[in-house]
């Protein structure tokens, strides 16, 4: 899940909450070093898990960068998800194309890979 947060049309600036699973390419995490909370985390698991969040954000009981700074397994969870500004072929294209899609402001649905 990303939010958008400006770009200039060249760059944008994004924050997301990462969730691993069972499936990540990598399972450790800032947060579970020896990934084994990752490991017994299905997919299924992670995306209920980012849904509850986004529905937490929608409906305004919780903010995006305290849920990314509590509950994302990338390290930019210290900045509240905050990943900074990236041009094109930066990230993974689905990430990519669902960031770059967003107008300033708005939450992506739950882009997974």
């Amino acid at each position: 899940m990303s939010a958008a947060a400006g770009g200039d049309g060249e760059t944008v600036r994004a924050s997301h909450i990462l969730i691993k699973h069972q499936g990540s390419r990598r399972k450790a995490s800032w947060k579970d070093p020896d990934g084994r909370v990752i490991s017994a985390t299905t997919r299924a698991d992670a995306a209920a898990l980012l849904l509850d969040l986004r529905n937490q954000i929608l409906s305004s009981q919780a903010n995006f960068a305290d849920l990314a700074a509590r509950h994302s397994d990338c390290s930019s969870a210290r900045r509240g998800g905050d990943l900074g500004t990236f041009g094109r072929k930066q990230m993974q294209k689905p990430f990519e194309d669902a960031t770059y899609a967003l107008k300033v402001g708005e939450l992506s649905e739950i882009v997974g890979h």
